[in-house]
């Protein structure tokens, strides 16, 4: 399993239409094939960053899904209301506590 984080910092007159663009196609995302788990988390301290974090079943289905027509949409939407670079982690997991 590949596990997915991406961190995303926002202008903050522009997190409202993030929210909403994303609660549009979270399910979308979470049905493609390959896709175990998504969830969206808000900074504590910093209100304007969030990060996705997803399951994907193998490398080659996150590549499927960042290859897709649903993602370059939901990207070419979202990239305009950034104020910083995004950055991205694609990670193992390594021991997992029950």
């Amino acid at each position: 399993m590949l596990v997915r984080f991406v961190k995303m910092e926002f202008h903050p007159e522009h997190i409202a239409e993030f929210i909403a663009l994303f609660d549009g196609v979270k399910e979308k995302i979470r049905a493609v094939e390959g896709c175990e788990f998504l969830e969206l988390l808000q900074g504590t301290e910093a209100s304007n960053i969030f990060f996705t974090h997803s399951y994907w079943e193998d490398a080659q289905a996150l590549e499927a899904y960042r290859h897709s027509a649903l993602f370059k949409t939901t990207w070419a939407k979202t990239k305009p209301l950034f104020n910083a670079k995004p950055e991205a982690w694609s990670v193992e997991k390594f021991v997992s506590l029950p």
